[in-house]
């Protein structure tokens, strides 16, 4: 028997399941067979589409746009019936209760009925929200971008920086892009910032350097006044698709390292550079991927030899987990850490003062925006791009900006 016939087997009855209520639900309320079936109709077409899609996926493309609504048209059919399945099965919780208290009568099961029919109106409207925010978010939720602004405030900086700005953008992740009026609104906006610094935290394509070959245009008229400096992301090595041969792997890698060069920006590989500014100077620390359990290419001592212990430092590392397994607890004092790679997973709840929550929250200590331990910081960036799903449903595309400030000029 193969490995993956049982795995198969319950997934299906699972489906199966989520329909059967579903369907329930819509011939509740309705008694038209027409909108029934035609709900059944477009869920059969569903699911048929995404395993063909599935079923026909080459490693050796990357994960290609096609494939992303595959995975989103499932997503935003499918979560809303897990709203469905909830309410209706909570009722039916409720029901059996009852059931083992007393018998039901006649006119009780005709009540029964009654509210069943109020159930499935109150779940199809509860559904309605996320397939609503599924819709948007593939539709225009990617593309609206936030620009967040932090001032922090360091004992230790150098005078020179007092009011320094920097712009971090993360994960461009170019290989799904579509529409490249939307991003050329992104590229503008960032440019509005008028930072002093720009600093990209990696991930600039899914997995092939020639995901770029259409942005460049665009990405090369990114703007800041004193350089531009990014580092590499997971997904930059080419590790997520199968290649021909070892070769060819090795010929990409090195051409995503060459695009950075074309749109401006200064690739540092575990290397530092010193940013100067009237007499005085702060050290920009760049490291490869470090990633808890996977992938850890980057070699932070090796990035800052050179650097000394009273320095200044912003570091770059891609995945939020180096801060929190290697750098927050480090006696070298690296004052701010900028890292992107989780999106906040691209879906999750932001209310400002009252509710932050995302799935992502579940496997990243620091999976969206500004934290700090031991007065250090590191800043998770949601991303520019997108990724596997083909959309953003409350957690959106970020620009950050972040104003250095020296704290013996505060006003008290």
């Amino acid at each position: 028997m193969p490995r993956w016939l049982i795995p198969f087997i319950i997934f299906t009855l699972l489906v199966i399941a989520v329909e059967i209520y579903t369907f329930q639900a819509f011939k509740t309320i309705s008694k038209s067979k027409l909108i029934r079936f035609s709900f059944l109709a477009v869920s059969v077409g569903i699911y048929i589409y995404f395993f063909v899609t599935l079923l026909t996926y080459d490693r050796s493309n990357g994960q290609t746009p096609q494939f992303q609504m595959a995975v989103g048209l499932l997503l935003t059919f499918s979560i809303p019936k897990l709203v469905i399945i909830l309410v209706l099965f909570g009722e039916d919780v409720y029901r059996w209760i009852l059931k083992l208290i007393s018998a039901i009568s006649s006119d009780e099961t005709r009540s029964l009925v009654g509210r069943r029919q109020f159930v499935s109106q109150i779940a199809l409207g509860l559904a309605a929200i996320p397939f609503v925010s599924f819709i948007y978010g593939i539709v225009q939720g990617k593309y609206n971008y936030k620009v967040l602004k932090y001032q922090l405030t360091f004992d230790d900086l150098p005078e020179a920086f007092d009011g320094y700005t920097i712009t971090q953008i993360s994960d461009i992740h170019s290989g799904s892009f579509t529409n490249k009026e939307k991003i050329q609104y992104g590229v503008d906006l960032i440019n509005e910032q008028k930072s002093d610094l720009m600093l990209f935290t990696g991930d600039i394509v899914n997995n092939k350097a020639d995901e770029m070959d259409d942005w460049i245009d665009v990405f090369d008229k990114l703007e800041a006044k004193e350089g531009k400096y990014a580092i590499l992301g997971n997904h930059d090595y080419g590790d997520y698709m199968d290649w021909k041969t070892p070769q060819d792997k090795i010929d990409n890698f090195q051409k995503v390292k060459e695009i950075h060069k074309k749109i401006g920006f200064d690739l540092l590989l575990d290397e530092h550079r010193y940013i100067e500014k009237d007499g005085q100077k702060i050290a920009l620390v760049g490291v490869e991927n470090w990633g808890k359990g996977f992938n850890q290419a980057g070699d932070l001592e090796r990035a800052s030899a050179g650097i000394q212990k009273e320095d200044f430092k912003i570091l770059m590392s891609h995945d939020p987990s180096h801060w929190e397994e290697k750098v927050k607890n480090d006696d070298f004092n690296y004052h701010l850490t900028l890292s992107g790679h989780t999106h906040g997973l691209q879906m999750g709840i932001e209310i400002p003062g009252w509710i932050r929550w995302s799935p992502s929250k579940f496997v990243y200590k620091q999976w969206a925006g500004l934290y700090e331990e031991f007065g250090r910081y590191v800043n998770v960036n949601r991303g520019f791009g997108y990724h596997a799903f083909p959309g953003r449903v409350g957690i959106w595309p970020e620009i950050t900006v972040i104003e250095l400030k020296k704290a013996d000029n505060q006003v008290i």
